[in-house]
């Protein structure tokens, strides 16, 4: 499964177009990592923790966008975009939500165009 941020594979045919393919995930608030990161907030300097809750966030929704597109029938997803989020649960807490939205698409097989 091809997964790009560009509308277009530099050598590649598309030959259909199947859809929009979105995946979201949604990760709860850790008190042990909110306290490390509040102490980050007052002293300065990077939050490695959160950092990596979105590094794997990110790749967890491109794992599931690639699934999704595949049960489409697609071998790639274009023009793909990754927002991050919370969602606010109450005064004490939110969750992180982070999303991937492309284009799944079939493209030509390389040996078709001989």
């Amino acid at each position: 499964m091809i997964l790009s941020t560009t509308d277009v594979i530099q050598g590649a045919i598309v030959e259909q177009y199947l859809g929009i393919v979105t995946a979201e995930v949604v990760y709860g608030s850790n008190a042990l990592r909110d306290f490390f990161a509040g102490i980050r907030d007052i002293i300065g300097g990077r939050t490695g923790s959160y950092e990596r809750v979105f590094q794997r966030g990110q790749q967890d929704a491109l794992d599931e966008l690639a699934k999704r597109a595949d049960r489409l029938g697609a071998n790639a997803v274009i023009g793909i975009e990754i927002d991050t989020g919370t969602i606010n649960i109450d005064q004490t807490g939110a969750l992180l939500l982070i999303t991937a939205t492309g284009t799944a698409v079939k493209l030509q097989n390389p040996q078709d165009r001989r």
